[in-house]
């Protein structure tokens, strides 16, 4: 097996397409590297879950690890992975510093999928009832983690542009250890828009996502508490279904089949949902990246209403697929507007489809990624050594993460 062709993958879960955007994002970099010739290995040491993808059928070999054990560094020393890739900062604090000292010359990357330290921050402001400024990242002591994760690094893959420019500015990281990497989908053509359901075909509001993220969780309450009571006002026979992978009980108490507000819990086929939807509802109050439902509205034809939150760096300098306010009232009017004026909601749908096609093609970055990749394999100890506060926080005194480990390990034996 050619050495240069091996991907070893390290995710805190196994990955699940049907229950958040982050496994459907997880699948479509397999493909990337599947397509490159690349034999891929995914290790976690997550259980097994009901809804995990069936990772053999993807042709990827699965390897379950085990945190804070030397059995890791047995296995990746005889892997001997070309390319290894952390999904989220927090597997390259546990197995980062594993990997450089049993694989040092594997290309480390790190798929941040959103700047947790900007969620988190953003989550702080929101609950101290104050605006989130950028300086906020700066105290934020989740953010040092993750800067540090970064700038160990040799490439840091990015969805969210804002994000990017958050990084080079406010953190002063090095442009050349980012790559934009957003979503990557098909193209959408009027023969894949004529199949969809019309205007007149669909009914209902909808909302989707996964419960076990914050920010969900949170704009279900607010359309609970705040809009969806100013939309049964002036649409009175109005239903929303609330869709989302892992709700707990207090998600499902928010059930009220009087209100119209039926919290449906998982959905077994998130498209067909959305598809049968007339409009999706995302008043997201806080969160980072870009939002995999919002795009996966634009793919089923689905004009939405969001916040400047939910759409941030999504859409460019072209025009949304609804409407964008974080004012309650203007939400649940133009909620109103988009579900009952059938102009408007052809015009949010094409509006979609513009952003789809103009923005998230795979076709757009998957050459430039993998020419990227090839470069820096070329070129790693020149990389890295232009990279000298990465190769800091490689330094023996720094790394606290593992004496931890360590220190973890031995305490399991006794």
């Amino acid at each position: 097996m050619d050495q240069f062709k091996k991907l070893l993958i390290i995710g805190s879960v196994w990955p699940e397409p049907n229950s958040s955007a982050a496994g459907t994002r997880m699948l479509q970099l397999i493909s990337l590297f599947k397509e490159e010739g690349f034999v891929v290995t995914f290790a976690s040491p997550a259980m097994d879950s009901d809804f995990m993808v069936d990772l053999e059928l993807e042709e990827v070999i699965k390897k379950t690890i085990t945190l804070n054990c030397s059995s890791f560094d047995v296995f990746v020393k005889e892997l001997n992975p070309s390319v290894v890739l952390f999904d989220r900062f927090m597997m390259e604090e546990q197995f980062g510093w594993r990997v450089s000292e049993n694989s040092p010359e594997a290309l480390r990357l790190l798929d941040t999928e959103d700047l947790h330290c900007l969620r988190v921050a953003r989550q702080r402001a929101f609950k101290e009832k104050r605006a989130f400024v950028e300086a906020d990242l700066l105290v934020e002591e989740v953010a040092k983690r993750e800067i540090a994760s970064i700038l160990r690094c040799d490439l840091s893959l990015m969805i969210s542009e804002y994000e990017m420019q958050l990084l080079t500015e406010t953190f002063k990281i090095d442009s050349l250890l980012l790559f934009y990497l957003p979503f990557l989908l098909e193209e959408i053509s009027n023969a894949d828009i004529d199949k969809l359901p019309s205007f007149e075909e669909r009914k209902n509001f909808v909302f989707i996502g996964n419960f076990l993220h914050e920010p969900n969780w949170n704009a279900v309450q607010y359309l609970k508490e705040t809009i969806w009571p100013l939309i049964k006002k002036q649409l009175p026979k109005a239903v929303l279904n609330v869709y989302g992978a892992y709700p707990s009980q207090k998600v499902l108490q928010l059930n009220n089949v009087k209100e119209g507000f039926i919290v449906k819990g998982r959905a077994a086929n998130a498209s067909e949902v959305v598809q049968e939807a007339r409009v999706v509802l995302a008043p997201l109050r806080f969160g980072a990246g870009i939002k995999g439902k919002l795009l996966e509205a634009m793919q089923c034809g689905t004009p939405s209403g969001t916040t400047s939150i939910g759409a941030e760096s999504m859409y460019g300098d072209l025009d949304w697929n609804g409407f964008i306010t974080d004012d309650p009232e203007v939400f649940a009017k133009e909620a109103v507007a988009l579900y009952q004026d059938e102009k408007l909601w052809l015009e949010g749908q094409k509006n979609g489809v513009e952003i789809i096609n103009h923005r998230y093609l795979r076709g757009f970055f998957e050459d430039d990624f993998m020419k990227k990749i090839k470069w820096l394999q070329a070129n790693l100890q020149e990389h890295r050594l232009n990279n000298f506060m990465g190769s800091l926080l490689q330094h023996h005194a720094l790394k606290s993460t593992k004496y931890m480990s360590m220190w973890i390990e031995a305490k399991n034996k006794i």
